[in-house]
């Protein structure tokens, strides 16, 4: 490997680090929910509030972070951003109430612009024709991210139930969800520090009209007979800009008539991939998996799934994304996301759910578990009518907090099948959506509009996220998991016909080359 190739994988792989901490901090609260609901004694609104914090903290920070990494560059932002996942993570930890834990996970959301940043700063960096795979990397370590917390979860779920000494002696029983929100202060202290090892992106040097300074960086990633010729394509890049950088001229021209298929292609994919759900089925993946009927500690195991099929798949998508292309996979993958979320709702449609004497007589350590007997012989055809007639006998309490046993003795429906779906969806979107948005969001906007235009769109793109992850468990409770589903279906078939008729194809283009392509279009 020479060294350019090194010194490009290198610098893109440390900034990359900030989506596995992105990945952990997004999923290690999925295996706390049912801890800190029975805690705190949360409703449904609240446990929602929980995953819908974050989503209102990248809210608040990515005007910022668009404002930051133009004045102060990439690198100054994405070193404060490490900064705010390790006090986060903290604060998570050692949190008394619910208030304080909101506040904890409001300000992680703060730094969830680190993907935003992470993909602007590697779009920059790295040569042509290695910027599909290295802008992926971010996605990639996303994905490892959230595999790791699935596995740390699970780890920490079996460690409660050991009789070991140690497990006493660190509270992990008594204090279980915060060594899963704790976990995080680790790699969040490497990452700020590994970050001070790398360059300023060479073009917000040559934004800022540091020209030398851009030719030294650039040295270090590409041949040296190439330096001139690119740092020359950057500043035509910027000189052909609005001269008024205001933020309101930016967004102004980022939708002008000559942006106008740029910005149909930006809005629609920030639409979709959120749309799809995928960060409510994350967030949310044991809980989700619970509705299966597999129990707590199965579905807690089958999450592990979900985070090892969403690694393969955007591996997967790394190694064929500078081959295949963007578009292609773009569409494809999106096809397979409809199938996927088709297939689930069908499985939770064709559900049935049945209280039996049997599977009363193996629940009797719950308290007051024969009232149900009161619905033996009923039989239910959605999950809603199932849950409302538990927690009508049973109480909201107990009915929330032994949900995953009621699911597990009472339902009928093919798990295999809904398994099957969810994991499709999940390499699908891993395959397809997750990664390439990020990419081409690196690639169709000039220098000029970069810094505004992917924070902005990343803005609309966890505005969706946010919501979805807010109303998710009052759909679950209120809709059913099969209208769910095929509510995200509908909105992603609606999305693929845009993108279908307008995404265009960029691979092995360089950025300025994109955009020659672009203005012809």
């Amino acid at each position: 490997m020479s060294s350019f190739k090194r010194n490009a994988f290198a610098y893109s792989s440390i900034v990359a680090m900030g989506g596995f901490v992105f990945g952990l901090d997004a999923a290690l609260i999925s295996g706390a929910f049912k801890f800190i609901t029975a805690e705190f004694n949360l409703n449904e609104w609240q446990v929602g509030a929980l995953g819908f914090g974050p989503g209102i903290g990248v809210l608040v920070a990515l005007p910022l972070a668009a404002w930051s990494s133009n004045k102060y560059g990439r690198k100054a932002t994405l070193k404060i951003i490490a900064a705010l996942y390790l006090i986060s993570a903290l604060g998570s930890a050692f949190a008394p109430s619910f208030i304080t834990l909101f506040g904890a996970r409001f300000l992680g959301g703060l730094a969830f612009s680190s993907i935003t940043l992470a993909a602007m700063y590697i779009g920059e960096i790295a040569p042509a024709q290695w910027r599909g795979k290295l802008v992926s990397m971010t996605q990639i370590n996303i994905v490892i991210g959230l595999t790791a917390a699935y596995f740390i979860n699970y780890w920490i779920l079996q460690v409660t139930n050991s009789d070991a000494e140690w497990v006493t002696t660190f509270g992990i029983r008594e204090y279980t969800w915060r060594w899963m929100l704790g976990i995080e202060i680790i790699p969040a202290l490497i990452w700020f520090g590994l970050l001070y090892t790398v360059p300023c992106s060479p073009a917000w040097l040559v934004y800022k009209g540091k020209f030398e300074e851009a030719k030294r960086t650039l040295t270090k990633v590409i041949p040296e007979w190439e330096i001139d010729k690119h740092v020359a394509e950057m500043q035509q890049s910027v000189a052909e800009s609005n001269k008024d950088r205001s933020v309101g001229s930016q967004l102004k021209e980022i939708f002008s008539k000559k942006m106008s298929i740029v910005a149909i292609v930006a809005l629609t994919m920030a639409i979709v991939q959120q749309s799809t759900g995928i960060n409510a089925v994350l967030t949310y993946a044991p809980t989700v998996m619970e509705q299966l009927g597999l129990g707590e500690n199965a579905a807690f195991e089958q999450a592990i799934w979900i985070g090892l099929t969403s690694v393969i798949f955007t591996i997967l998508s790394l190694v064929m994304i500078d081959k295949a292309g963007r578009r292609p996979m773009m569409i494809s993958g999106l096809v397979w996301v409809i199938l996927s979320l088709g297939l689930c709702a069908y499985g939770f449609g064709t559900a049935k759910y049945k209280v039996t004497n049997e599977a009363i007589a193996e629940m009797q350590d719950i308290s007051d578990v024969n009232k149900l007997k009161i619905l033996v012989g009923k039989q239910f055809a959605t999950d809603i009518e199932f849950k409302d007639a538990v927690k009508n006998v049973m109480g909201e309490i107990s009915a929330r907090d032994n949900s995953s046993v009621f699911l597990q003795k009472f339902a009928v429906l093919n798990a295999t099948l809904i398994l099957i779906g969810i994991l499709s969806f999940i390499a699908a979107f891993h395959f397809s959506v997750g990664p390439i948005m990020w990419v081409l969001l690196s690639e169709i906007f000039p220098i000029s509009l970069r810094g505004i235009a992917i924070p902005f769109f990343a803005l609309i793109s966890s505005t969706i996220s946010a919501l979805t992850q807010l109303f998710f468990p009052w759909q679950l409770a209120n809709m059913g998991a099969s209208t769910i589903f095929l509510f995200y279906g509908g909105l992603v078939f609606v999305g693929l016909v845009i993108l279908y008729k307008y995404l265009p194809e960029t691979k092995n283009l360089t950025i300025e080359e994109i955009q020659a392509k672009l203005k012809k279009k």
